[in-house]
């Protein structure tokens, strides 16, 4: 059992070296994957769009920088900036998307790539204090088990 919990202790660690040795470089990914998303985004019910979507009206922004990245987009040149960009859904109408002068005041300004970074950021610290409280608990399971164990082998011999 010691040997369990040690073994999921060090790939728990493991995996906390990488990902804070490996941030830059998931952020970048990151936002070439949303660039990427915004190019191939159509109103097919596809899972990229899905989550496009889902992150601009969630964290109420538009476009990866800015609302003027859905213009560089083959989905502009036919229906405008997406309507998950919209402060209002009811004030919203698809001439209005298609003008980025009239667009600019009924979307989200806001980048969402800050927009997601930042949040995730923030959240570092709860995700941080949680891991080291889980890995506190393997520590003293470990340390317990290996108690038991000592434990269970020191009577054997009395027994004999």
């Amino acid at each position: 059992y010691a040997m369990l919990l040690s073994l999921i202790f060090l790939i728990v660690l493991v995996a906390a070296i990488v990902g804070f040795v490996f941030r830059h470089e998931i952020k970048t990914n990151f936002e070439s994957n949303l660039n990427v998303a915004l190019e191939d985004y159509n109103v097919t019910s596809d899972q990229h769009s899905e989550a496009v979507d889902t992150i601009q009206r969630t964290l109420h922004c538009c476009g990866v920088q800015n609302y003027s990245d859905w213009e560089r987009t083959e989905y502009f040149s036919q229906r405008g900036i997406p309507r998950s960009c919209c402060k209002n859904q009811n004030d919203c109408s698809e001439e209005d998307l298609k003008d980025p002068n009239k667009a600019k005041l009924k979307v989200f300004v806001d980048g969402c790539f800050f927009l997601v970074t930042s949040t995730m950021e923030s959240k570092m610290s709860v995700v941080a204090g949680i891991s080291f409280g889980i890995a506190c608990f393997q520590l003293i399971g470990i340390i317990l088990s290996c108690c038991l164990s000592r434990y269970i082998t020191n009577n054997q011999y009395e027994m004999v």
